[in-house]
């Protein structure tokens, strides 16, 4: 299978640039901690396990076991050309310091989970050597696979007897138009998002005291409308807070934040956002009327990108090959997620793609990433919707039935990685589940809906077992053939279609849906008698979630 040719550079760092110069004498260095002897990628000022700040690169025999593999058929850039293996190779010295990289000189078949293979090296530049992988021919045994971390003992205690979440409410919700290449100016969708909402709490613009998005600005690839700067430039609420940034517990995190600043008494109502364009964006740069610079890769695609894995769709496939590995099973517990969502996207006037799929379908359709076919990836799309979150003594003010907070899961059990930490399910998706749960009385089995992050189909499966729906392992028998996550199942999941049909509204579409089904104004798709709904967000890391009740 061909190797990715042309491939992005990474941009060597004061901390990275001896790894990526490693190899020009055909030997690989790897950060070691001198005084407990762990291996650690990427090299850490510190060591995460004792703490020493006795760190050195140091060589190691270059042979690993693959403990991921996805094999990408999607042209992400066109200097990298379909199909190639992407992996992550756990090596021997040490199973913890894992590298993603590909496998090359090999067939489709001689790779697999547990397959032993050794480095070897690609000059890319002058100081730049990747570390690609080949099947190591020498020992044709199957290697050790890493168990995944017992996360339980790292639950925290709450700090306080008291809950930031009783003094909240959701009081508002709105939505801008939502489609595909609509070709809107993104600080338009976010004003009609924003009026509405504001509307539908029954306040008007300058009651609003406070301002929160995700992701705020400036961040490429139509992600966002710009934050929280040019959005007041336009309404000049004159808030008392804002907030916005890229590092909450997801998506809605920024919702979370929100509720910090109105429980604490800084802000009555604060005004969350989010705002998407990608639809319009990629068009924009298709048709040459966006520019999108040449440049080495930074930040976490500094390791990615030179291996082609451009996409969260090859990161979390990787994570999926590992699951299916462990637990068993196949694409049709997958397919039944993707299959259920469009079902309920059907009911929904609002969702971009409502048009029945079969079973058939989704396995026929073509394959962007190894276990994932197209309809295992999300929609991007062009939308805004905006929250209102109010003290709770507003609760009972508005026009529309209040929606209150349970609890929120926001607690970092796992290691902050897409490579180094958990493998067996998405990064993030089941710390943060253990969080919310140590927040209160309610269980699993109280939830009468499930609004589960699924950018990809296999992160509502991290989410459902992560939420202990069912045991780890057990979502193929859990789903069956998807009746059990349908409108009359016993735990309706993404009744509005999710993003996989909806349209990826990065997290906020889930809350809004939310609080229709708990205020039963979700005409069509109303799940009878919803009290409390579980609502998560993040593809990735960090990741959070949340407990709503009517």
């Amino acid at each position: 299978m061909p190797t990715p040719t042309g491939r992005p550079l990474p941009q060597p760092t004061l901390r990275s640039s001896d790894f990526w110069a490693s190899g020009a004498d055909g030997v690989l260095r790897i950060a070691r901690c001198e005084r407990c002897d762990r291996l650690t990628h990427p090299r850490p000022p510190i060591c995460p396990h004792c703490r020493s700040h006795d760190i050195t690169m140091s060589p190691v025999s270059g042979r690993g076991v693959v403990v991921a593999v996805t094999v990408n058929e999607q042209q992400w850039l066109p200097t990298c050309p379909p199909p190639y293996f992407i992996a992550i190779v756990a090596l021997e010295e040490d199973s913890a310091a894992r590298l993603t990289t590909n496998i090359v000189g090999c067939d489709p078949g001689d790779v697999r989970i547990g397959t032993r293979v050794r480095v070897r090296f690609e000059q890319a530049a002058d100081d730049i050597w990747l570390h690609l992988f080949e099947v190591d021919s020498e020992h044709p045994d199957e290697g050790p696979v890493p168990e995944p971390d017992d996360l339980t003992p790292r639950v925290r205690p709450r700090a306080t007897s008291s809950k930031l979440e009783d003094r909240v409410a959701i009081t508002g919700i709105g939505q801008s138009e939502v489609g595909r290449r609509l070709m809107v100016d993104p600080l338009t969708l976010t004003v009609d998002a924003c009026e509405a909402a504001i509307a539908d709490a029954g306040l008007r613009l300058e009651d609003i005291d406070g301002l929160s998005t995700y992701p705020g600005g400036p961040i490429g690839g139509g992600l966002t409308e710009g934050g929280t700067m040019p959005v007041e430039e336009i309404l000049r609420i004159r808030p008392t807070w804002v907030s916005g940034g890229n590092e909450f517990p997801g998506q809605n995190g920024s919702i979370i934040a929100a509720m910090l600043a109105v429980a604490s008494g800084l802000c009555r109502h604060v005004l969350c956002y989010r705002t998407v364009w990608e639809s319009s964006h990629a068009s924009l740069v298709r048709d040459g009327r966006w520019h999108a610079p040449d440049a080495r890769a930074t930040g976490m695609m500094e390791g990615r990108a030179p291996y082609g894995a451009m996409s969260p769709a090859n990161w979390i496939a990787l994570c999926a090959s590992h699951y299916f590995h462990r637990y068993g099973g196949d694409r049709a517990t997958l397919g039944a997620i993707a299959v259920t969502a469009r079902q309920h996207a059907a009911e929904n006037p609002e969702a971009v793609y409502r048009d029945p799929i079969t079973i058939d379908d989704y396995l026929d359709a073509r394959m962007i990433s190894s276990p994932f076919g197209l309809y295992d990836c999300d929609v991007p799309v062009d939308g805004a919707v905006a929250v209102v979150v109010s003290s709770i003594d507003y609760a009972a003010e508005g026009p529309n039935p209040p929606v209150f907070v349970e609890a929120v899961g926001t607690q970092i059990m796992e290691t902050l990685s897409w490579d180094q930490g958990t493998l067996t399910h998405l990064p993030q998706s089941l710390g943060p589940s253990k969080h919310l749960w140590s927040r209160t009385d309610c269980t699993p089995d109280d939830v009468d809906v499930a609004l589960l992050y699924d950018g990809f189909t296999f992160n509502a499966l991290s989410w459902l077992e992560g939420l202990g729906f069912c045991e780890l392992g057990g979502a193929a028998d859990f789903i069956g053939d998807g009746s059990a996550i349908a409108l009359g199942g016993r735990l309706p999941v993404n009744p509005h279609g999710g993003q996989l049909s909806a349209g990826r509204l990065h997290g906020y579409g889930f809350v809004r849906e939310a609080v229709l089904q708990l205020r039963g104004q979700a005409r069509g798709r109303q799940v009878p008698d919803a009290d409390l709904a579980v609502v998560t967000a993040g593809g990735g890391v960090p990741s959070g979630a949340m407990l709503l009740r009517r």
